[in-house]
């Protein structure tokens, strides 16, 4: 895995003209065992930084940080445990002397989407947990470290779901909802002391997390996510303009920016990176849809 995503990862044009963005800084990335994680350590590693992946799967992560080089060191983290999250940042600083990025990634599908009057309320706490507290639990450890160096930028991951309404479950909407009021309020407040803090919203990407709602073993389900992607075009064939699946280097890409001195007067912000899902549904869907209400009302009997 490691090795494929430092191949992705050294193609120009991350940011073009600009090789080692991230150089002597220090990042930590939760949840990066795999998918959009996992390919952010890649490119940040590529781009100059020394990493601390964080997950729960330790052999996995383990794996992964040897593969990645002597500049990725893992840490087995729990984001809904303050002890672990504050052990993921202490890493940072003993492995490499600092903390610059963090990026707030560990997240949880839902197994069992149910209707909302059969939803079990411990499932709903438990997805808040996961996505809200870790996230306020990154904030507060990251910024005990920034905080006295005066800078330091923080990278929450969203969803589209945080935006719109029916792309996930209600639990999961909540909660990636939430993470945009907890960037505005941390940038409004880490601002004051040098420290950036932004969000992306992804859309739907082909990544595990959705063979392992389905039960899918979770080492199977990100070897296979790449195969999900011609379902993906289809599926989103009359809400995304651009007409392909978005990818974890996409994702990636766009943290690599926040997470670089080019985004330096940039913080509360929420950046998109969706196909143009947000923006609204393809001209070509409401082209067709009056097309075919004209041809029912000419059909019409005067």
């Amino acid at each position: 895995m490691g090795e494929q995503m430092r191949a992705q990862a050294g193609q120009p044009g991350v940011l073009k003209g600009q090789p080692g963005v991230l150089r002597n800084k220090v990042a930590v990335i939760t949840g990066a065992t795999s998918g959009i994680g996992a390919a952010t350590a890649a490119v940040f590693l590529a781009e100059g930084a020394s990493v601390v992946i964080g997950g729960r799967r330790k052999d996995v992560g383990e794996a992964l940080a040897a593969e990645l080089g002597p500049r990725a060191r893992f840490t087995a983290a729990d984001v809904r445990v303050e002890a672990d999250v504050e052990a993921l940042m202490a890493t940072a600083v003993d492995e490499f002397g600092g903390l610059d990025v963090l990026v707030n990634n560990a997240g949880v599908g839902v197994a069992k989407p149910l209707p909302l009057p059969e939803a079990d309320y411990a499932a709903f706490l438990d997805t808040l947990a996961v996505h809200a507290g870790g996230m306020f639990l990154g904030i507060k450890h990251a910024a005990r470290i920034m905080v006295p160096r005066g800078s330091g930028s923080i990278i929450n991951m969203s969803s589209i779901g945080g935006h719109r309404a029916g792309w996930s479950d209600i639990s999961y909407s909540t909660a990636k909802a939430g993470v945009h009021q907890l960037t505005r309020s941390a940038a409004v407040e880490l601002g004051l002391r040098g420290i950036r803090v932004n969000s992306i919203s992804p859309g739907p990407i082909p990544t595990g997390i959705f063979a392992k709602n389905a039960g899918v073993d979770a080492d199977r389900a990100d070897r296979t996510a790449a195969a999900l992607e011609p379902l993906f075009v289809e599926a989103l064939a009359s809400h995304q303009s651009l007409r392909r699946a978005g990818r974890v280097e996409d994702v990636a890409a766009a943290a690599l920016w926040l997470a670089s001195d080019a985004s330096s007067f940039v913080t509360g912000q929420d950046l998109g990176v969706d196909g143009g899902i947000a923006a609204g549904r393809p001209i070509s869907v409401a082209v067709t849809e009056r097309r075919l209400l004209a041809e029912a009302f000419s059909s019409l009997p005067d």
